[in-house]
């Protein structure tokens, strides 16, 4: 014969596990309900520019000397080498500031010219002086006035392959305040768009630091350049 399943017993374990099932619910529930909270971010982009003028100046001076005797050229070239070195000397700069490159020579009659139908002079030898110095606002006023050089008897040749360039190489200088500068940005931004949603912005979810660029300010002033940054940076929001 079975026995008489008691009543109070049975009541009492299904009351346990009810309450055990909505406790387990609750926590559940909470659990998702902070998952969900952690999913809501904005993503934004914050923008660093500031002008900063260049510290850096390198002028290759390109020049060149023809004729018969590569003796003589080789002179004219040395000449011409040292006539520069003093327009140079003349306007401040230093001798460790310039560096002079081997003479790069040409011999006509050695790739095929004659007398009646190529250049005037079998051999021609060109070579570059450079300057690498820090005083930018000289070299420019040193290219305005080396129409000097010319007088001189130096043969100047405007060559595409080597060009001025004015350089900025204190970076490290500038990017811990631009980055900060870049990050205000983007919480301005996000705050906006807290603001525009009824949230208010929390702390940084994840940040990405850009890339900086420098670029010349304009084709007419490469002594100026401007710098950018550009910061992605996600926001936790959180309800008002």
């Amino acid at each position: 014969m079975d026995r008489p399943t008691s009543t109070p017993a049975a009541l009492v374990l299904g009351a346990t596990l009810g309450i055990g099932l909505a406790i387990a619910g609750w926590f559940v529930g909470q659990g998702l309900f902070a998952a969900r909270a952690t999913e809501r971010f904005v993503t934004v982009r914050g923008l660093s520019e500031r002008e900063v003028a260049a510290d850096l100046a390198i002028w290759p001076i390109v020049f060149n000397a023809t004729g018969d005797d590569l003796g003589r050229v080789q002179s004219d070239l040395e000449e011409a080498a040292s006539t520069i070195a003093a327009f140079l000397e003349e306007r401040g700069f230093e001798a460790g500031e310039m560096t002079r490159s081997s003479p790069r020579i040409t011999d006509f009659n050695a790739q095929g010219f004659g007398r009646d139908n190529g250049p005037r002079h079998r051999y021609s030898a060109e070579a570059t002086l450079t300057l690498r110095t820090a005083r930018v606002p000289a070299v420019r006023d040193a290219i305005a006035a080396s129409g000097e050089l010319v007088r001189r008897g130096v043969s100047l040749i405007r060559s595409y392959e080597f060009s001025t360039e004015y350089l900025f190489t204190a970076l490290d200088s500038v990017k811990p305040e631009m980055i900060a500068e870049a990050t205000r940005d983007a919480r301005h931004a996000a705050q906006q768009f807290a603001e525009d949603s009824g949230s208010r912005v929390g702390s940084i979810r994840r940040a990405t630091q850009g890339y900086f660029s420098i670029e010349s300010r304009d084709a007419f002033s490469p002594e100026f350049k401007t710098i950018r940054v550009v910061t992605t940076v996600e926001f936790f929001l959180a309800d008002d």
